[in-house]
């Protein structure tokens, strides 16, 4: 039997490891090349690895909700079953033999439960337990954050950053602590079950959105401010352009990269919306790579516009719809979703007003889009005040107020507030 392992495949310089989320195929599945096997879940993207020959999955060496390191073999297929899968009943025989072959080759399945730790010992991801090992970081003494409890690397980061002198009085907490470990909440703060009640368990992205969007909110002190946009000028270039960009491009030109473009251009002149805080510095960088949210099925992903400050409107429509098609299909790769500088964030037609977004760390602000309606408001007419019915958003500003003070904060929003009023866009 020709036994090919199917592998976690490096899917960015970043990912260092995956959970396996859902498996699509069970043991004695028949399988082609290039079908999606499993979905994984890394901190960055959800992914489907495919099979990487024909054949039969005679063996699932990792279950769902486990997390291992990038090159682990999640499953076994045998290449040679293919042609006994698709036989008639009389040259079944061969394949009903697969498992007595296969004897040899499953020797290496001990393995796997040998490297897991026991019943009594923390669960912890690989790299996870690789580090502590590295840090001298006793891993019974950690909190994990990870699926079901497990122990992840930054688990372990955390752990490691306090003196081992002020670590050394806090021995003893973690045999005390283990037995309130499943529930860190004060009771009035736990939900019991009603009737009816529908249980929806978190998926692997959710869970690590979760944690990301705690994280930001515990680093950064977050302040809001909203502009009111007159997109009247904003309209008038789309309608006159829509079809003929829609016959060259084969894709709708959408408001969204008008707000990236205007964006792009005030953060050139207020740099310090496009920074990050280190320890004891504030870093503005060079460049000006934009994070796009996008809404797909799995949940929020934020692949990002590398350079936007260079494209042209025309080239910032065509990135963005790239990058949204893909993200939404599962192609994306999890470089296309680091990286980022600043985040723009568009809940699309049912925006509502206003939101304040959370800020995608280590960046210091977001801006997010409301929905634009159509608004009674007073302009000046022939020196007379005057109520038209104009098209009207709302652009809301969350910015970081470590790094970031009110008055840069209210020059940047002002700025894309006038590059839009002004309408000066070409394609």
């Amino acid at each position: 039997m020709a036994t090919i392992g199917v592998e976690l495949p490096a899917l960015g310089e970043s990912v260092v490891e995956g959970t396996v989320s859902r498996w699509l195929v069970k043991e004695g599945d028949a399988v082609t090349r290039d079908q999606p096997l499993v979905e994984v879940t890394t901190d960055k993207v959800d992914a489907e690895i495919p099979s990487p020959s024909a054949g039969v999955v005679v063996k699932i060496l990792v279950p769902e909700g486990e997390t291992v390191d990038v090159g682990a073999v999640l499953a076994q297929i045998d290449g040679d079953a293919q042609a006994a899968a698709a036989a008639p009943a009389s040259e079944a025989k061969p394949a009903a033999e697969a498992p007595a072959a296969e004897a040899p080759s499953a020797e290496p399945a001990p393995a796997k439960p040998a490297a897991a730790p026991a019943e009594d010992e923390p669960r912890a991801t690989p790299v996870a337990r690789k580090m502590a090992e590295e840090q001298d970081v006793d891993l019974a003494g950690v909190q994990g954050t990870g699926v079901a409890g497990r122990v992840t690397r930054r688990d372990v980061e955390q752990a490691a950053t306090p003196a081992p002198a002020a670590r050394a009085p806090q021995a003893p907490a973690p045999a005390a602590a283990a037995p309130t470990a499943p529930s860190a909440l004060p009771a009035y703060m736990n939900y019991a079950l009603q009737e009816g009640d529908k249980v929806i368990p978190l998926t692997p992205l959710r869970r690590i959105v979760a944690e990301h969007m705690v994280l930001s909110k515990q680093t950064s002190p977050h302040v809001g401010t909203v502009a009111e946009i007159d997109m009247g000028e904003v309209v008038a270039f789309r309608n006159a352009h829509k079809r003929p960009f829609q016959e060259a491009q084969g894709f709708g030109l959408t408001f969204l990269p008008f707000i990236v473009h205007a964006t792009v251009r005030a953060l050139r002149e207020n740099p310090r919306l496009n920074a990050s805080m280190t320890e004891d510095a504030i870093v503005e960088k060079q460049a000006v790579h934009v994070g796009v949210a996008v809404e797909t099925e799995k949940g929020l992903v934020v692949p990002v516009v590398r350079h936007a400050d260079r494209l042209s409107l025309s080239g910032l429509a065509a990135a963005i719809e790239d990058l949204s098609t893909r993200a939404r299909n599962k192609k994306i790769s999890p470089d296309e979703l680091r990286g980022g500088t600043f985040t723009i964030s568009n809940p699309g037609r049912q925006g509502n007003l206003y939101g304040f977004a959370i800020i995608n760390q280590p960046q210091v602000g977001i801006l997010r889009m409301g929905e634009m309606v159509k608004r009674p408001v007073v302009r000046s007419l022939d020196g007379q005040d005057a109520i038209v019915i104009r098209p009207m958003m709302h652009l809301a500003l969350s910015y970081d107020h470590r790094v970031v003070d009110g008055a840069p904060a209210n020059a940047f929003l002002f700025r894309v507030r006038e590059l839009l009023e002004e309408g000066e866009f070409s394609l």
